[in-house]
């Protein structure tokens, strides 16, 4: 019964990522709004690290945290430079054009990790009892829906195009549900695995949003549009926050 409400709950959260049918209703205007999104996206990863992954990580594991926090930065900048070697590699060195779709691509494994602890988080709160488990599914749901609208929009930015972003997307959410399963068959192994993922997705993520994403707000636009991208990154940042003090 348990294992059925915890893959119910995170089928849920999977869903979310389809929220990117949003953008596939309004065709015309998509790419205009996908720079938009991801001042959202940039202050929603912002926001997801201080305010839910790194706290956590100090409660689980206080020596530690900030070290494991530090070495998501460093595995994100090495995955990147992967990346970029391997696109420059296949078109023969061509450095030009490289950062959209490399960010793209980072903030696909960003996502990733961050809907497979999801699922933990999840599969541990439904072992406490059902209506734990539907708070904080219903929680995740909140806070995932302008983070999978700003990760569409990155995809989309990155030169993905709208039905292959939308697929990956939602194959990004599936890690949510094999989170949970793995979690509900070792619950005791939860806490040891949470104590290294949590602070290195926080890095991760800080280091897509400060590395990646933000650099390219500073590409040249109107002072309407700037002031825009502030008011979203900013509201990105502390609805993070409301969602989780509210």
């Amino acid at each position: 019964m348990v294992l059925l409400q915890i893959i119910a709950a995170t089928s849920l959260v999977g869903l979310i990522s389809l929220v990117g049918l949003l953008f596939l209703v309004l065709k015309k205007d998509m790419h205009k709004a996908a720079v938009y999104f991801i001042s959202l996206a940039s202050g929603t990863m912002v926001g997801t690290s201080f305010y839910h992954l790194i706290p956590e990580s100090l409660e689980k594991s206080p020596e530690t945290a900030l070290v494991w926090t530090g070495a998501g930065i460093f595995v994100f900048f090495i995955l990147e430079k992967a990346l970029v070697w391997r696109h420059c590699h296949l078109h023969q060195h061509d450095h030009s054009n490289v950062a959209k779709p490399t960010a793209a691509k980072m903030a696909v494994m960003g996502d990733a990790a961050h809907n497979f602890l999801d699922g933990m988080i999840i599969a541990t709160s439904f072992a406490a009892g059902p209506t734990v488990g539907m708070s904080v599914t219903a929680a995740i749901v909140l806070h995932e829906i302008p983070q999978e609208l700003g990760d569409f929009a990155i995809m989309l930015h990155g030169g993905f195009s709208p039905k292959r972003a939308l697929a990956v997307n939602a194959l990004t959410g599936v890690f949510a549900l094999a989170g949970a399963v793995l979690t509900h068959f070792f619950i005791g192994l939860a806490p040891v695995a949470e104590s290294y993922l949590l602070p290195i997705t926080a890095g991760g993520f800080l280091y897509i949003a400060l590395a990646d994403l933000i650099p390219q707000l500073h590409e040249p636009s109107r002072i309407k549009q700037t002031l825009m991208q502030i008011i979203l990154l900013v509201a990105g940042f502390f609805s993070v926050g409301l969602l989780k003090h509210g």
